[in-house]
């Protein structure tokens, strides 16, 4: 799951970069990422490295010129950064901010003091279903991490236990609900109703999110039981300030991105109008870059200022707050690099080619189509408007809410098992301190029974409506 900018990108690709046949492009994509896998775990290769020399084996392996691969790669990953970067930075200094105000320690205090061992996985991802219902999925990791880290560190949680809840409820909302830009695409293409799909994907998010957050955490805190990296987590002052932030304000600098990205998809939804006033100004202050610079500003006053910073104290703390983003940037940027490589290469090509003789029901079809295309792509939204585009014929004859859960069927096959071609393996990967193996057996799974559990509730309600 990357940004939107990457993804339209990589929707919108150019003629490929090889003429290779199918079965050579079949073959090159298992190579590159074989590849990749190997430097790492064998070689213990860093993994911006092993992503860069992986798209370039990839390319070879498929019979692209070198100069194109290159291409290929530069572009992906710089439209990566472009999309991503901006907003991990801003966040790592939003979330700097919280730490060294007292911030981060108000919330953390209050949910820690509000919620039980029990009832903690559930909290968070309550909370992260409710902020990442307007965020894209990145800008959701980066307001949640602080909370995740510090709570897992001062409750003396497992991290997997407080963080796969919150990666579910973000995860979830990004494939299944509008206004996220995966959804919107397949309804638009299917001719769905915006309604009727926004109130069955609440049905399927609802027992999805409850069965792949809190309930699979258990399982993966057993098979990856690891504490906060201590790098990430957002470190105490060294002095004792004297004030600190009210917990109101800090939860409303929080909110205050998501709030401003909600307006605006209200007013896409209810205005549909390009030219309307309105709507021009919320297209603007909701997007993810001056919802999140937004947030920054306003907290330095409520955060930074009510602590008693002074303003060279808040330089000082921006300027801190980056450094640490350096390798997560650069892995995030190379992974959108090897997943745009894979694009250009024609690999969704390929799969839609294979596709078109399959001879099943229409949201299963939609939901293996957008699982294979994820699989070879990294790209959810890819997978999505791919396999939407061609299940749209089937959606002619369909009632209304058919059309519905089809949207939904493809948007629940683009989130299977996210692996080392996506951008949100790695970012997740880092920001928790896991190795490869230990993000497959985590994040790559719950991916997945998010994927196979949200389609057996589409499959359900088909049978009963």
């Amino acid at each position: 799951m990357t940004s939107l900018s990457v993804e339209m990108l990589a929707a919108d690709a150019v003629e490929p970069i090889t003429s290779a046949g199918n079965a050579q492009l079949g073959i090159a994509v298992l190579a590159g990422i074989a590849v990749i896998v190997l430097l790492i775990t064998k070689f213990k290769l860093h993994a911006f490295l092993a992503l860069t020399i992986g798209s370039l084996a990839l390319g070879s392996f498929a019979g692209a010129a070198p100069a194109k691969t290159i291409a290929s790669f530069t572009a992906g990953l710089g439209s990566t950064v472009a999309g991503v970067g901006v907003l991990i930075a801003l966040g790592a200094i939003l979330g700097k901010l919280l730490a060294d105000s007292g911030g981060a320690d108000q919330i953390v205090d209050t949910i820690l003091a509000k919620a039980s061992g029990r009832t903690m996985p559930w909290a968070m991802v309550l909370i992260a279903s409710i902020i990442g219902l307007p965020l894209f999925f990145e800008v959701g990791i980066v307001l949640l991490i602080p909370v995740v880290l510090l709570v897992a560190k001062r409750g003396n949680y497992s991290l997997m236990r407080i963080g796969i809840p919150a990666l579910a409820g973000l995860s979830v909302m990004h494939g299944l609900i509008p206004p996220h830009p995966g959804p919107l695409v397949a309804i638009d293409a299917l001719g769905a109703n915006l309604g009727v799909t926004l109130a069955l994907g609440v049905l399927v998010a609802i027992p999805t999110v409850i069965i792949a957050g809190p309930v699979f955490s258990r399982y993966a805190a057993r098979w990856v039981d690891i504490k906060a990296p201590e790098k990430m987590i957002p470190q105490r002052p060294s002095e004792e300030l004297e004030n600190r932030p009210s917990f109101g304000a800090t939860l409303a600098t929080i909110l205050l991105p998501v709030v401003l990205m909600l307006a605006k998809a209200l007013v896409d939804i209810v205005v549909d109008n390009p030219e309307n006033h309105v709507q021009r100004v919320t297209d603007v202050i909701g997007s993810p870059l001056i919802a999140l610079l937004a947030a920054v500003i306003v907290g330095m006053f409520t955060l930074g200022r009510a602590a008693g910073f002074t303003k060279a104290r808040l330089s000082t703390t921006v300027e801190k707050s980056l450094a640490p983003i350096a390798g997560v940037l650069l892995i995030v940027g190379a992974g959108g690099g090897f997943k745009q490589t894979l694009i250009d290469a024609g690999v969704g090509q390929m799969i839609l080619d294979f596709s078109k003789d399959w001879s099943i029901p229409a949201l299963l079809l939609g939901w293996l189509i957008a699982v294979a295309i994820r699989l070879a792509t990294g790209s959810a939204t890819v997978a999505t408007i791919s396999a939407a585009g061609l299940v749209a014929p089937l959606a002619a004859d369909m009632s209304t809410s058919h059309a519905a859960l089809l949207v939904l069927a493809v948007g629940a096959g683009s989130l299977f098992f996210s692996h080392v071609n996506d951008a949100g393996f790695w970012l997740v990967k880092e920001y928790f301190g896991m190795s490869v193996g230990q993000t497959v057996k985590t994040w790559s799974v719950m991916e997945t029974i998010i994927s196979v559990v949200s389609l057996a509730f589409i499959l359900l309600l088909s049978l009963i409506l």
